[in-house]
């Protein structure tokens, strides 16, 4: 296998690795797909699909072996931020009515497994990738460690990281960190049993002062819920460092006494232990260089409470597959590729990077932006056009022109 060379080796075969190992397969290339992990395995992470991205899924043809996971699949969102409430359906995106929040040691089993059954993808478990090869100033390869603790080099025109917000790629060929913008919060998640929902089964967010609760329905008849708190809360902190459920558990009946949320969580028992992020940055980096390219998390980790990891992971391996299928001489136009890969990349997603950069900071709402929610809670066409933005289903210019529009028309907070 050491002798062989690739067209392009991938590092981390996750979702946005697998993806791209796929993706690759279909249009011709000889793939090397390398993981420190073995599947099926668990890691932290947001994990859910809106129906855009599940049609992404369907048409990678792994769908239905997601659903027979038992996965239940949702079409609802409750968004209560304060006094702004929205309770509706997502709008449609490419046929697609529902999501999907599948856990992780299902899903990256899935899309690991279907990469591996194409003809021109080669799988590697339990490598852990130490070193990168060079020819000249371009990337030609990587060094690593097999489970055995042997050592073996792999060759390869490209080499990808697909391996993360602490990518070791990105970290070998020093990408430039365009933008940065550090959370306020700190961010801790639980897979919960017995937890009521009223009504059909549906995505709940809250955001009551500075405190944050996001509810997914998942897979095994679970309920994944995260709580984020500001990071300057050193009482919080120290609650949740002792003892994370009774401090989770607190923080709810505390926090959020104005919903009916504490109230159902007092029925629900924790059923893994709870794991927390204290701290990160919504980043962006070069997205590709001489021989290397990088593609979701490693290339934009942004705050999970606008759920975006999982699109920008697939959407990001499709922009990577176009931009090389496109060229025939890599070697000759690896500036060119890299503008046209970050043009795309910056097109399609920025606008959600900034919108979990707003999402980040703590910042108290004025009186006007808690007028223009309240619109959007009271009026069906304003609210659609607030949960498009999550699904792509529109641009957040549109939520704009929306609330303009009905200002100008005279609409009031109530219909």
């Amino acid at each position: 296998m050491s002798a062989k060379n690739y067209d392009v080796i991938i590092i981390g075969a996750r979702v946005a690795g697998s993806t791209l190992a796929y993706e690759l397969s279909k249009v011709g290339y000889e793939v090397l797909i390398v993981d420190r992990s073995t599947f099926p395995s668990d890691i932290l992470s947001t994990h859910n699909f809106f129906n855009n991205s599940v049609a992404m899924l369907r048409e990678m043809g792994v769908l239905e072996a997601l659903l027979q996971t038992g996965t239940p699949m949702y079409k609802r969102a409750f968004i209560q931020m304060d006094e702004m409430v929205v309770d509706g359906a997502f709008p449609e995106v490419d046929g697609e009515t529902h999501c999907l929040c599948v856990r992780r040691k299902y899903l990256d089993q899935v899309l690991f497994q279907h990469a591996c059954a194409q003809e021109r993808v080669t799988a590697l478990e339990g490598f852990r990738v130490t070193e990168l090869l060079y020819h000249q100033d371009t990337v030609s390869g990587i060094t690593g460690m097999n489970r055995d603790g042997r050592a073996e080099q792999f060759t390869a025109k490209l080499v990808v990281g697909a391996d993360g917000r602490n990518s070791t790629l990105r970290r070998l060929v020093n990408s430039e960190r365009k933008m940065a913008v550090p959370t306020d919060f700190a961010s801790y998640v639980g897979y919960f049993s017995n937890f009521r929902q009223e009504g059909e089964p549906c995505v709940e967010f809250y955001k009551i002062k500075d405190n944050i609760a996001i509810v997914f329905p998942t897979s095994d008849d679970l309920f994944v819920i995260g709580i984020m708190f500001p990071l300057q809360n050193k009482e919080w902190s120290e609650k949740f460092r002792n003892n994370p459920e009774a401090g989770l558990r607190e923080l709810v009946d505390k926090g959020f006494d104005s919903t009916n949320f504490p109230e159902r969580l007092r029925d629900a028992s924790l059923e893994e232990p709870i794991k927390g992020l204290l701290g990160y940055d919504n980043d962006w980096f070069q997205g590709m260089g001489p021989g290397w390219a990088l593609v979701g998390d490693s290339l934009s980790f942004k705050d999970p409470a606008v759920g975006q990891g999982m699109h920008d992971a697939i959407y990001g391996a499709r922009l990577l597959r176009d931009t090389l299928s496109e060229t025939r001489d890599w070697e000759t136009n690896w500036s060119q590729m890299a503008d046209k890969y970050q043009t795309a990349l910056e097109s399609k997603m920025m606008s959600r990077y900034h919108l979990a950069c707003q999402t980040t900071k703590n910042t108290p709402v004025t009186t006007e932006q808690s007028l223009v929610n309240q619109l959007i809670g009271s009026n069906s066409e304003a609210s659609q056009a607030f949960l498009g933005i999550y699904n792509y289903a529109n641009e957040p210019e549109l939520l704009q022109q929306t609330i303009m529009r009905l200002l100008q028309a005279g609409v009031g907070l109530e219909e």
